[in-house]
């Protein structure tokens, strides 16, 4: 996968834009791209879960928005999920949980930080709507790119 974040952003200075620093790589790929899936959450992931076990996920990373609550809507289930469906990614404003064994998938996984415990009540989610993540709009079908520099959002794919 050729392509880098910096260059991206070089080239394409009026085209991209780039989510906060705060974001941490949880697996042990740190590198993808591909088209956006939205998905908002209110702490519960089973419909997050559905999506990434029933959907194929090729050329595709999923950006969820949980608000920052302190749940973890992605661990080592959601991971293998993602893997089986040849998603490339899963970017989550909000936390993950299963650290170590994340890493055992090649699935990129960014999110703000980690958190043992889940959401048990069932909740709906709302699946390919605008997010607004650091003051950023990300819709449902942007493309995303993602390094070790950051996380870059475009409306049109740029490679």
């Amino acid at each position: 996968m050729e392509f880098f974040t910096a260059d991206l952003c070089d080239k394409y200075p009026d085209k991209t834009t780039i989510l906060g620093p705060e974001f941490k790589s949880f697996a042990a790929i740190k590198k993808c791209k591909g088209k956006v899936v939205t998905v908002k959450l209110d702490k519960n992931n089973k419909d997050l879960a559905k999506l990434l076990k029933e959907q194929e996920g090729e050329g595709k990373v999923v950006v969820v928005d949980v608000d920052m609550q302190y749940y973890a809507v992605v661990g080592d289930n959601l991971m293998k999920f993602a893997y089986d469906n040849k998603y490339e990614g899963i970017v989550v404003n909000g936390y993950v949980r299963d650290s170590v064994t994340v890493k055992d998938f090649d699935v990129v996984l960014y999110a703000k930080g980690t958190c043992p415990r889940k959401y048990i009540p069932v909740q709906d989610a709302i699946i390919g709507c605008d997010l607004q993540i650091d003051n950023i709009v990300i819709s449902d079908g942007d493309f995303i790119y993602i390094d070790s520099d950051g996380i870059v959002i475009t409306k049109e794919e740029l490679i």
